[in-house]
């Protein structure tokens, strides 16, 4: 409906004045009805006419064209038009959906990435839960949607643990691995990563061990060595820790196409810099080769190191023409943390002097830290890290002393729906408590909604009827529920899901109030009622399922 309006709001300026402009349509307050435009005020600056007289032209030809779906255009101070839609335009738009504007499209979402050897800690479990909600919005609008995910399974940081797992096995014996409780094996190898990174810094001797360890296990990868002790040892904890995000993932009902081990796109990316520094876009220094960002206000960041070893950089760049060849994307989105950002605007800037299309198709997206509340900034380096689980424990503790249960599912959207509430690029301060509450902006808040409209369609006697004749509570909730199309365009658009937190927490207050004036089971509007509250448990369900959070008949 909305578009149809802005196409004849446009087609009557072009009438009027012979002038093609792109209308868009905003959402007044309610007392000013359905639709607003400012479009007479940007005429007047181009014509030079008083605005008011602009919209009363445009008022008068624009019944002409949507008599019936508008109930009423009025024109309101300088100039603005208030457009107020029919009692059947308005019932139509209830039931529209959101454009599918991808339709064709192919689109890699690439986002959580951990590493393995190491443990999962909150941001990957934000980037896990903010990615899904994303690629759902993209898989909605039609498009071919690719989840994929991305770790270090080489590099500095496997050295570090793999040292100290040596050290705690008493040398390259892979028997012992057989010794390590199934349940303990994630959080031994993260206390491995933490004595490796401590004796790196401190121990000189260790550090030019662990150096040697990265160079073979980079050779392990490249022979594809499964048979020696240490390739047995690197080998059988890189599957632990898959299995690991398996089991996570599931949790919290994600699925990933595709690891993408780093190992797997290294060789690619060192032969992409190699053959693009003999084009001039990398260069040698000190025996390294590098990208010079400062030309493009970036900075300098080395791609093969002076022991001709790829860097993150390279491998990055790996990946991106991997991820070409495996699906020639239209689109790839990248979800990161903040940290991330320079780091990445240098890797895609130089990729983007010998494949301009690949980076014009890719968004890098970033997001803070999260923290509990109270809490301080954590490093695994340290091992005080944030752990993913620690947040689940956390809502689960708070949702079991809140309702003495503990349901997984109440705990997920309420942890999801903390996390996607907020714009994404600041830091996340996470408070278990208040994300359970029954009250207030909270997933449980909302899956308590959903369940309360289903208790209330399955008390009806009767089935509900077409909606017509429009009392004003009716016209009210009617009105909010036929702006989701709208709000999941744009956050489609925008790629921000918390748009249609913000909107699904609107909606149901908006359903509160009429509950609480307008009597449902027993009225004689009751049919007509009970059409409404289908309606509107349909969106909360639609809206809080593309944001990954399950919408329960009874709570």
């Amino acid at each position: 409906m909305k578009q149809e309006l802005e196409r004849a709001v446009a087609s009557s300026v072009k009438d009027l004045f012979d002038i093609k402009m792109a209308i868009e349509l905003t959402r007044p307050d309610e007392q000013f009805g359905d639709y607003a435009t400012n479009v007479a005020l940007q005429l007047a600056k181009q014509i030079g006419q008083n605005p008011r007289q602009i919209a009363e032209a445009i008022r008068t030809h624009l019944l002409s064209l949507q008599g019936e779906a508008l109930q009423k255009i009025e024109v309101a101070g300088p100039g603005f038009l208030n457009l107020t839609l029919s009692d059947r335009a308005l019932i139509m738009a209830a039931s529209e959906q959101a454009p599918k504007s991808l339709v064709g499209k192919v689109v890699v979402a690439e986002y959580s990435d951990p590493n393995p050897f190491k443990v999962l800690h909150a941001g990957h479990l934000y980037t896990s839960v903010v990615g899904d909600a994303i690629a759902n919005l993209l898989q909605n609008a039609g498009a071919t949607v690719h989840r994929v995910n991305f770790g270090g399974d080489v590099g500095l940081h496997v050295g570090k643990t793999i040292w100290a797992i040596l050290n705690d096995l008493g040398g390259e014996i892979p028997d012992k691995l057989a010794d390590i409780p199934e349940s303990e094996r994630s959080e031994w190898m993260a206390k491995c990563y933490v004595a490796g990174t401590n004796a790196y810094e401190d121990d000189e001797t260790a550090k030019i061990k662990i150096i040697e360890l990265n160079k073979q296990i980079y050779q392990i990868n490249n022979e594809a060595d499964h048979d020696s002790p240490l390739a047995q040892i690197y080998w059988t904890c890189r599957q632990w820790s898959y299995d690991y995000f398996d089991a996570f993932y599931a949790r919290i009902g994600t699925k990933f196409e595709k690891y993408y081990p780093e190992s797997s796109v290294a060789g690619l990316g060192l032969k992409t810099v190699q053959e693009q520094l003999e084009k001039g876009v990398f260069e040698r220094s000190d025996g390294a080769v590098v990208f010079k960002g400062e030309p493009y206000s970036l900075h300098t960041r080395v791609f093969i190191n002076h022991e001709g070893i790829p860097t993150y950089e390279s491998k990055d760049v790996g990946l991106i023409m991997q991820k070409w060849v495996d699906y020639h994307f239209d689109r790839s989105v990248v979800i990161t943390g903040n940290e991330q950002k320079q780091y990445m605007a240098v890797v895609l800037k130089a990729v983007e002097q010998f494949e301009p299309k690949l980076v014009a198709a890719t968004s890098h997206l970033t997001h803070g830290l999260v923290k509990l509340v109270g809490g301080v900034k954590m490093s695994s380096r340290k091992g005080n890290i944030l752990r993913a689980v620690d947040v689940l424990d956390a809502a689960a503790s708070a949702d079991q002393e809140l309702t003495g249960h503990g349901s997984e599912s109440t705990v997920l959207g309420a942890v999801k729906y903390a996390f996607l509430r907020v714009r994404m690029g600041g830091d996340i301060i996470y408070d278990p408590t208040e994300s359970v509450s029954l009250e207030g902006n909270s997933g449980p808040y909302l899956q308590y909604a959903h369940a309360r409209a289903r208790s209330i369609l399955a008390k009806a006697k009767v089935e509900g009827v077409e909606i017509k004749d429009l009392q004003p509570g009716e016209r009210s909730l009617l009105r909010k529920i036929s702006e989701f199309p709208e709000v999941i365009q744009q956050a489609t658009t925008d790629l921000m899901p918390h748009y249609i937190c913000t909107y699904l927490y609107e909606l149901a207050q908006t359903f509160n109030r009429f509950y609480e004036n307008n009597r449902v089971i027993g009225d004689d509007r009751e049919p007509t009622r009970l059409n409404l509250v289908g309606k509107y448990a349909m969106t909360l369900k639609n809206g809080l399922n593309l944001l990954g959070i399950v919408a329960p008949e009874r709570m």
